[in-house]
């Protein structure tokens, strides 16, 4: 696990000091160890997290003759059938790392290499022999990779940050802002910056010197099936799913360091631990965080598997400095961010790596098995796609007409939507009546749904698909990549811990997506098949307990101790001129909080991340430049 960053220039030779410093500026996702090649207009460099080979991992690392290079973030789960592979057809190790196998594998294969990996990872490859660069990203995008392509070269890090200290323009991309509002992430390729792009889960970008260019995707999730395929039943299905579970922790075990889990009070956590104390000689090291409010306190389910499987169990009630921690948070994103729940992902992994450096965590069984509120929610909703266009319209317009702290109001603009995917965007992401009164009207997306099936069209299915398979192929394709694992990664390496994600291995996942809906949820309730593949291995109590969110007390916090740097931060001239928001209403929303009358939460979360984000970056951009 390393953070990776570097260039190749259209002319002129590589500086190393500047791979230095684009390295330097993430040396906490690799405090172990830093290498750097430089050769003509070529700079590359590495920070790295010793996890496997620990003595001889040393990267930049090359094939025999020292023609192709490369620099590694990830780990490579098959990387031992590869090298026996590798070396039947010719090729010399040095060394017993996973990073070796991609130079080789890449001599044998080039960029159709990439599909025989299975892992998480980003990596670059510098093909001196074609003066060509290579760019590649894991399937599920678990490892991020920045790039940018100026009049002056190819640029590339794990982090955008690494790009701003090699002096990439950072001009605002104004519509990767308007979809923050909308989603309170930025989704894929796009990010702050129109020069900075993220290279696309499954993807790939060849860049040569003499400014040749190709690019491609060697892997998409399959869509989700409507029916089973012919021949499998849910017996046989769910005989299949448990081996491959088992199979996906067991090579995700591997590591030359101290290796423990996540464990909430989840079913996906909860398995996943089960299978690593099966697959154990030694008891599995767990840790679990919780805090005062009953509602948020997971602690007791997660004890009930601590126990039953005899695990080293560390658990911690965690009251943590607010104020100390969001900015830091903030900061490590490069970019607005408005999923709380990183706020307890920092504080577990914080935990955690007092004792171990690697961790495993149930994260993909939502999206992939049927977990997720929203799902269901959907399934509710298919009586609305009888009401007819006129009654649609009538809704509409009286939506508009109710104040807005009418409840119900925006209920009525998402069963009067034209179309079953507008509802699934208004009810689960930014309601268009918060979004036109909190927003300045420049920074609103436009009002019909077509164009977020274009600019989600890698994320979503054709048009006529069923809603319901329509939601699941979006979690897990955008949501999933763009919210959850961001998450996971930015809180996780800011701590120096890798976190893998056995549930998300590519083949359990294309398993997943050939079983229906109905082999998932059922009676209002999701991850049936997991459930009966897997349940016999939990406490009984964990089968039966209502879905939590992965939270902290913010909404307390926003009320009491965090009210005035709320109110300071949020109505500031400095914020306030930036002229995203409506002074008045954002006063409304932090009042309407303050009383209780409505949990605002969520919006001022993301407003505030906004604002720490624009306090880091904006400072720096030419007036002109800025939104």
């Amino acid at each position: 696990m390393c953070g990776i960053a570097g260039f190749l220039l259209r002319q002129g030779n590589a500086r190393a000091e500047v791979v230095e410093a684009m390295c330097e500026a993430i040396r906490y996702r690799g405090p172990d160890d830093e290498g750097v090649r430089v050769e003509g207009g070529c700079g590359i460099g590495m920070r790295r997290l010793s996890i496997i080979d620990l003595s001889t991992g040393h990267q930049p690392l090359s094939n025999e003759d020292g023609s192709v290079w490369v620099v590694f973030n990830g780990e490579i789960y098959n990387y031992q059938e590869l090298r026996q592979r590798l070396i039947g057809q010719g090729h010399r190790f040095r060394t017993n790392s996973d990073t070796e196998t991609l130079v080789h594998l890449y001599e044998q294969e080039g960029v159709e290499g990439l599909a025989r990996l299975r892992g998480m990872f980003a990596y670059c490859i510098w093909d001196a022999r074609s003066r060509r660069m290579l760019l590649a990203r894991d399937r599920f995008g678990k490892k991020p990779l920045y790039y940018a392509e100026t009049s002056e070269g190819l640029f590339f890090g794990s982090e955008s940050k690494c790009l701003r200290v090699a002096g990439v323009p950072l001009e605002l991309d104004e519509e990767a802002l308007r979809l923050y509002f909308q989603f309170s992430y930025i989704p894929d390729p796009r990010s702050p910056f129109r020069s900075i792009k993220k290279l696309p889960p499954g993807g790939w970008l060849l860049w040569d010197q003499d400014g040749g260019r190709r690019e491609g995707r060697y892997w998409k999730l399959p869509p989700p099936a409507s029916a089973p395929p012919e021949g499998l039943s849910e017996a046989k299905a769910r005989e299949a799913l448990r081996d491959l579970v088992d199979e996906a922790v067991r090579i995700r075990m591997i590591a030359d360091v101290p290796l423990g889990a996540f464990l909430s009070g989840g079913i996906d956590s909860g398995s996943v631990v089960a299978s690593m104390a099966r697959q154990s000689r030694l008891p599995v090291k767990t840790f679990s965080i919780g805090f005062k409010e009953p509602r948020l306190n997971e602690l007791p389910l997660a004890r009930m598997v601590a126990q039953q499987y005899g695990t080293e169990h560390y658990e911690s009630v965690v009251e943590p400095r607010a104020l100390d921690l969001l900015p830091r948070i903030v900061r490590h994103f490069d970019e607005p961010f408005g999923d709380s729940s990183a706020i307890p992902t920092y504080i577990v992994a914080q935990f955690a790596v007092e004792h171990v450096k690697v961790v495993l965590s149930g994260d993909g069984g939502d999206e992939l098995f049927g977990g997720y509120e929203s799902f269901f929610l959907q399934e509710r909703l298919r009586w609305a796609d009888r009401i007819p266009g006129a009654a649609r319209r009538a809704l509409t317009r009286l939506a508009g007409m109710l104040p807005y702290s009418t409840y119900g109001k925006n209920y009525l603009r998402m069963i009067a939507r034209p179309t079953a995917l507008e509802r699934y965007f208004e009810s689960n992401y930014a309601p268009y009546f918060i979004r036109e009164r909190l927003l300045e009207p420049r920074w609103m997306l436009p009002a019909e749904g077509a164009y977020l099936t274009r600019e989600l069209a890698d994320c979503l299915l054709p048009g006529d698909a069923d809603v319901l398979l329509q939601a699941f192929y979006f979690e897990a394709t955008a949501n999933l990549t763009g919210d959850m694992l961001v998450k996971v990664d930015r809180m996780s390496m800011a701590n120096s811990l890798e976190v893998r994600c056995p549930l998300l291995d590519h083949r359990l996942a294309e398993m997943a997506a050939t079983f229906p809906p109905a082999w998932k949820i059922r009676n209002g309730k999701g991850k049936r098949i997991l459930i009966e593949a897997l349940g016999d291995r939990l406490p009984p109590a964990l089968l039966t307990q209502p879905k939590r969110g992965f939270g902290v007390p913010l909404a307390a916090w926003f009320r009491g101790e965090l009210y005035g740097y709320l109110h300071e931060r949020l109505l500031s001239r400095r914020f306030l001129d930036l002229g995203f928001v409506s002074p008045d209403f954002v006063r409304y929303l932090i009042e309407e909080h303050r009383t209780g009358r409505r949990d605002n939460a969520h919006w001022l979360w993301r407003l505030l991340a906004l604002d720490l984000w624009c306090a880091d970056y904006l400072p720096g951009i030419p007036r002109a430049e800025r939104a």
